[in-house]
């Protein structure tokens, strides 16, 4: 263990040099973590979804429909029997959309993916379960909907809750909260002094 710590420490000409690129890249990594709203991925604030403007359309949607009395988006799109399992599907499928979005690779058109629609299908009977334990839906999955054996709640209710929402640029006047700025306070009042 000695070693490989003796090994990890520059040498006495480079220790000025390490630290400072060290300091930079600590700071950086912080820098990245604040502007990326890291923190609010944890809650399960709807807000939390317009962080990326491509999602506007779908909250926008969601605000102006029934089920926003009465749910949030983790509620539908994320895993919610085990605790474990939300966190974890928020981390993968968070990380597959922050590198997504980073990249600007984000398709014209948004579809949800198999784990995504595998959790929506079970959300749906979760809570609607008084409704669907009455058909046969409730043996239904994202599978064997493929399989051709039966169909998916929203292919009858599609446009529950995001309406007609089919692209990015389906809805370009979107009303959504507007995001708080990125940009430090001291910074801004200093660029409105100089413009003046």
């Amino acid at each position: 263990m000695k070693k490989i710590l003796l090994f990890l420490i520059p040498p006495p000409q480079w220790r000025m040099a390490a630290t400072i690129v060290l300091g930079i890249i600590v700071g950086l990594a912080f820098f990245i973590f604040h502007i990326s709203k890291a923190t609010s991925y944890l809650s399960d604030k709807p807000e939390t979804c317009i962080n990326c403007h491509v999602m506007y359309p779908q909250y926008a949607s969601w605000k102006n429909s029934s089920h926003h009395a009465v749910t949030n988006c983790t509620d539908c799109h994320v895993p919610n029997h085990n605790i474990f399992l939300k966190y974890y599907f928020k981390a993968s499928d968070g990380a597959r959309h922050a590198t997504i979005f980073t990249a600007r690779a984000e398709p014209q058109v948004i579809s949800i993916k198999q784990a995504g629609a595998n959790a929506v299908q079970q959300n749906c009977k979760r809570c609607h379960m008084d409704l669907v334990e009455m058909t046969s839906l409730v043996e239904h999955t994202y599978k064997s909907a493929h399989t051709g054996d039966g169909k998916l709640c929203w292919d009858c209710h599609r446009e529950v809750p995001h309406g007609s929402v089919r692209s990015l640029s389906s809805a370009p006047f979107s009303l959504v909260p507007r995001l708080p700025s990125i940009t430090p306070d001291w910074l801004s009042a200093s660029l409105k002094q100089n413009n003046k």
